[in-house]
C-alpha cells in the first residue's frame, strides 16, 4: 500500500487472495513436494507476478523496485513460515 496509489481496502483484498492461494498453492503442494528452498522461490514467483498483474489491472503505480521489495520481504518470510510449517508448528530444537 505505501509503494503504491492503492486504497487500504485494495491492498487488504489484494493480500488475502494472495494468503490464500499462496498457502494452497506454494505450502499444500509445492512444499510438501519438494523443499523450503523450492517452495519459497515458488512463492517469491507468485509473489511477484500476483501483484504485476493486480498493479496492471487496479492502475496501481507500482514500480518494479516497489515489486522488487515486496517480493523479498515475502520470500525473506516465507522461509521462516515453511521451517514452522515443517516442523509442525513446533519451535525445532537446536543442538
Amino acid at each position: 500500500m505505501w509503494l503504491t496509489n492503492a486504497t487500504f481496502w485494495e491492498a487488504a483484498l489484494a493480500s488475502l487472495v494472495l494468503s490464500v492461494i499462496a498457502y494452497y498453492a506454494g505450502d499444500q503442494l509445492v512444499l510438501r513436494s519438494t523443499n523450503n528452498t523450492v517452495a519459497t522461490l515458488a512463492d517469491a514467483v507468485l509473489v511477484f507476478v500476483y501483484f504485476w498483474v493486480v498493479a496492471y489491472f487496479l492502475n496501481w503505480d507500482l514500480s518494479i523496485g516497489g515489486l522488487l521489495i515486496i517480493t523479498a520481504v515475502l520470500g525473506v518470510i516465507e522461509v521462516f513460515f515453511h521451517r514452522y510449517i515443517a516442523g509442525g508448528g513446533k519451535k525445532a530444537a537446536t543442538t
